[in-house]
């Protein structure tokens, strides 16, 4: 199904602009509703779907954890515009209608002490005057990053399925040992590929290579995954037995005094060993040194590591169902290593930009993923003023100078009337004409998929430069495997290639 195109989201209407349905309950006791819906009876995407279908509308008013009793000594304010269908979401891409002041992941914002004092570019608004440099620096970093990208990508990716082969071949014998007729091996992957992308990710985006550093080589993802942890705790759900995590997750801000002294660390290392990224940042864009490292390691850490940490594993599981129940690794394989094949890099040592952008099956196996499962779930934007918003058809919204957006983007993009079957994983949507029209309503990076980040937006920096990774990660595994299965975080099956 393809629509024709939305009507602005903020548009003068003939039909009058009715207020927005749903409400906040009352005070204390409707956020705490909301909270335990949101992370224990419900979780997210059932929270936002029974909202939508009681109120009969995809925007509502409602509460987003994390709120009550004490997190933030009572300056969060959870009371939020839901919004879940792909017309309205558009509004939250419009600068001139929301600011993104602060608002990263929502009315909770982890503080400065995670980011060495410094307000880092994502949470500048475009109307701020940093935000141009910043997000300019940004750009600038993939830019000059992208001559050594796909190299240094795949010699990570080596590295890591190198291990991975070593630590299946260990269990098999060890199995063997054992006198088990047919073993079951599974290895987890999760540790590795996240070494992998922290080395990977120094040297493309840093200029830095971690082997100067030991200390730093081994821990630096450990580091990360601490550091992002700290900060996003309060705002998901973990998993600890309830009520604890509500508690003692959920209640209170964690302290970034807890992962100062490694952040530091990290600090040192980029300021030592990243010292030409630095000064670009310096000299080119007029931040100060300080900025400058702490702007490197949050797209290094946040951004990049973080976001890649939670869509490749998806992507894996994916394309690595067991069985291969739609034939989809067969075609994959093929297309891979017939466009290798007619490019002359089948024997070479990394697949380049351009051949990864020769493979639609595997382009729009890739977009499939983002749509079902983006590795933001949520946008926010705070409206600058009164504005009236439109959804679908007729359905028009009045929206309040202040009031807290927050689009659902799980839903957003399976939204009926843009998508058939919004709800099936269809590695082919996105291919032809039609499917490349379909584009334009995949906004996994705060924004179109058809736009392009520059300094007076907010969309993602690395944009095209997420899609062509993930290509090339399934591209090298078709190029070193026949076939691999994925149960959850592990292979279960690593068929190395027998041609």
């Amino acid at each position: 199904m393809l629509p024709s195109s939305f009507p602005p989201a903020a548009a003068a209407t003939a039909s009058p602009a009715r207020p927005i349905p749903g409400g906040y309950g009352p005070p204390l006791l409707g956020p705490l509703r909301d909270r335990l819906d949101y992370f224990w009876f419900q979780g997210p995407e059932e929270f936002f779907r029974r909202r939508a279908a009681a109120h009969r509308s995809t925007v509502f008013r409602a509460n987003i954890p994390p709120a009550f009793p004490f997190l933030g000594g009572g300056r969060i304010d959870p009371r939020v515009v839901a919004v879940v269908d792909a017309a309205a979401f558009t509004a939250l891409f419009d600068p001139a209608l929301v600011d993104k002041r602060d608002v990263l992941i929502g009315p909770y914002n982890p503080g400065v002490g995670f980011t060495g004092g410094t307000r880092v570019g994502v949470y500048l608004d475009t109307e701020e005057a940093e935000h141009e440099r910043t997000k300019a620096f940004s750009i600038d970093l993939l830019h000059r990053g992208a001559r050594v990208w796909a190299a240094e990508f795949q010699a990570a990716v080596d590295d890591m399925l190198n291990a991975v082969d070593g630590e299946l071949l260990t269990k098999l014998k060890e199995n063997q040992s054992n006198e088990e007729s047919e073993p079951a091996v599974v290895v987890g992957f999760v540790a590795a590929l996240q070494r992998c992308l922290f080395r990977f990710l120094c040297k493309a985006l840093v200029g830095a290579d971690t082997s100067a550093d030991p200390f730093v080589d081994k821990n630096g993802f450990l580091i990360l995954d601490a550091w992002l942890a700290l900060q996003l705790t309060p705002t998901q759900k973990i998993g600890l037995p309830q009520p604890l995590e509500e508690i003692f997750l959920h209640s209170f801000p964690l302290p970034s005094f807890l992962v100062s002294p490694f952040y530091n660390r990290l600090y040192r290392f980029v300021e030592e060993h990243g010292a030409e990224a630095v000064a670009i940042g310096e000299k080119e864009y007029g931040l100060s040194k300080k900025d400058a490292i702490n702007n490197v390691l949050f797209v290094l850490g946040f951004n990049a590591f973080g976001g890649f940490s939670v869509f490749l594993p998806f992507l894996l599981a994916d394309i690595g169902k067991p069985g291969d129940p739609t034939g989809l690794r067969k075609r994959l394989k093929q297309e891979v290593r017939q466009v290798l094949l007619d490019a002359g890099e089948s024997s070479s040592p990394s697949i380049g930009f351009s051949a990864v952008r020769e493979m639609p099956l595997l382009r729009s196996t890739v977009y499939e993923v983002l749509r079902m499962r983006p590795p933001v779930p949520l946008q926010f934007g705070r409206a600058r003023k009164d504005f009236v918003l439109r959804s679908h058809g007729d359905d028009a919204f009045a929206v309040n100078k202040g009031d807290l957006l927050c689009g659902y983007q799980p839903l957003a993009m399976r939204d009926a009337k843009v998508f058939d079957r919004p709800d099936e994983f269809l590695p082919e949507r996105f291919l032809g004409d039609q499917g490349q029209q379909l584009l334009q309503y995949l906004y996994w990076s705060n924004g179109p998929q058809t736009s392009q980040p520059d300094t007076g937006n907010k969309q993602c920096a690395a944009k095209d430069a997420v899609v062509d990774t993930a290509c090339m990660l399934i591209a090298h595994m078709f190029r070193r495997y026949d076939d691999f299965e994925v149960d959850g975080i592990s292979f279960t099956k690593l068929q190395k290639r027998s041609t």
